[in-house]
């Protein structure tokens, strides 16, 4: 009959079984739990906040989208990264850098032209993108001054448009955290009759 085993081997086989405990513990059970009560209580988050059109996604209430030159949809903050997801962040480039001086202007008179409004009148976040890029929020001052512009491209009248924005229209998180804010994806959903 074999004698105990050596104590380091005792000890290797502690650790071993440890290891299985603490893996099946945190690696499953732990997240199978966090899902569970996120499906839950949190279904719409847990899932992307998506937005569906005919049972397909089209997007995510949390990411920002690039409708291109379309004049018929309301334009989120731009975006250093092309509103990839996989490659959020920001420009890192200083309030002072020429490149961005020079790009924020740039942007502000394209902006002042596609909406035929004064450069002066331009809100900053429709020329700065967000610090992740992805922002899918705008000012309600940039939200009402593309009213014109996308109640014309829709044939539609100004107040039924801006009626529209101020429907979508958030306040501050907590009633005091943060602006007012409009989520442009959910406001281009509902502009289409998505949502």
């Amino acid at each position: 009959m074999p004698g105990p085993l050596p104590r380091t081997v005792r000890r290797h086989l502690s650790a071993l079984r440890l290891l299985l405990v603490f893996t099946a513990v945190t690696g499953i059970l732990y997240p199978l739990a966090v899902t569970g009560v996120a499906q839950l209580a949190f279904r719409d988050q847990a899932d992307g906040s998506r937005i569906e059109r005919r049972g397909r996604t089209v997007g995510s209430s949390l990411i920002g989208q690039n409708v291109g030159p379309d004049a018929q949809w309301f334009r989120p903050r731009p975006s250093a990264g092309g509103y990839d997801p996989l490659a959020s962040g920001a420009s890192n480039l200083g309030p002072n850098n020429p490149d961005l001086v020079r790009t924020v202007e740039q942007r502000r008179a394209a902006v002042a032209a596609y909406d035929r409004v004064d450069p002066e009148d331009v809100p900053v976040d429709a020329v700065t993108a967000s610090g992740s890029g992805l922002d899918p929020h705008i000012s309600p001052t940039y939200a009402y001054q593309q009213v014109n512009r996308v109640a014309k491209a829709r044939g539609l009248k100004p107040a039924t448009v801006r009626r529209l924005v101020a429907a979508h229209v958030q306040g501050r998180v907590l009633g005091f955290l943060g602006e007012k804010r409009v989520n442009v994806v959910e406001l281009n959903a509902a502009l289409a009759g998505d949502r």
